[in-house]
């Protein structure tokens, strides 16, 4: 049985001692860590770690995700640094490597990891007070959260869907991501079956996507608007929808949220029949 404080690459870290300085370049887990009661011990954040609002506000920026400040980084003297796979460059992890003690690397691929995911924050932090107890509630909820999915799902039919985040490339996600992953969890299931990258750039006249029922049009990382959705649907034909892509890219805290989400959009998809153009809002 693995360690509670292992990493995505199974690397374990010992719990953090006194006061540890964070700086997280990974949106939802910045979130997390806030959720977690660890906002003061955070020294610095990408700028794209927007939530919680009033808790990032006091947390210094340091760059993007794909961009970050390698010197200010430097300069804040973190003892751990929170990245993820998809979300950061491994050259950018690897130099700081050398300068910072715990490098914790994340990579939730399905619903399911997101209780590792609690769980290595819950041992990780635990020193600190409150950190495990809060950490043992969220996994609480997002398992109350997953069996009412289950159940609100349970004997619908499948419905295959084409879900765009990006635009001029046109790109989706493929079958091997946590988006599609959670999106199965309520019978949706994306296009293409089978792709040569993790996120796929396409075009419109490829054979499979007619095979789709819906197109979901996500907020992010490109924040795709109502503008977009009568150009969408000329380009295939399929309805078109807006959704919070928040809700359906961060795991961690936000998970519990974004379970009940996902199971509100796929009764709205059902009850869609032929309208088009009609958002879904958190």
């Amino acid at each position: 049985m693995s360690s509670p404080l292992a990493d995505a690459l199974g690397r374990v870290h010992a719990q953090a001692e006194g006061e540890p300085r964070i700086v997280s370049l990974v949106p939802s887990l910045t979130e997390l860590l806030c959720e977690l009661g660890l906002t003061q011990y955070m020294v610095g954040r990408s700028g794209f770690c927007v939530h919680p609002r009033g808790a990032v506000a006091r947390i210094p920026k340091m760059g993007g995700t794909k961009t970050p400040n390698l010197p200010a980084i430097l300069a804040a003297e973190p003892t751990h640094l929170i990245v993820n796979i998809d979300e950061n460059r491994r050259e950018h992890a690897d130099y700081l490597a050398a300068h910072i003690p715990h490098i914790v690397v994340t990579h939730p691929c399905q619903p399911e990891d997101n209780r590792t995911l609690l769980r290595l924050f819950g041992a990780l932090f635990g020193a600190l007070p409150e950190v495990e107890r809060r950490a043992a509630e969220l996994e609480a909820g997002f398992d109350a959260a997953w069996t009412e999915l289950q159940a609100s799902c349970a004997g619908l039919p499948r419905l295959p869907v084409l879900y765009l985040i990006w635009r001029s490339p046109w790109m989706t996600v493929s079958r091997a991501t946590y988006i599609s992953s959670l999106l199965a969890a309520a019978g949706l299931d994306t296009l293409p079956a089978v792709a040569d990258a993790r996120y796929p750039q396409f075009e419109w006249d490829a054979d499979w996507v007619a095979s789709a029922r819906h197109v979901l049009l996500s907020s992010e990382p490109y924040r795709f608007r109502t503008r977009h959705l009568a150009e969408v649907e000329s380009c295939c034909g399929l309805r078109a929808h807006l959704v919070d892509g928040e809700m359906l890219s961060w795991y961690g805290a936000r998970a519990v949220a974004g379970l009940r989400y996902l199971a509100a959009l796929r009764r709205q998809l059902d009850a869609a029949g032929n309208v088009t153009r009609r958002p879904m809002q958190a």
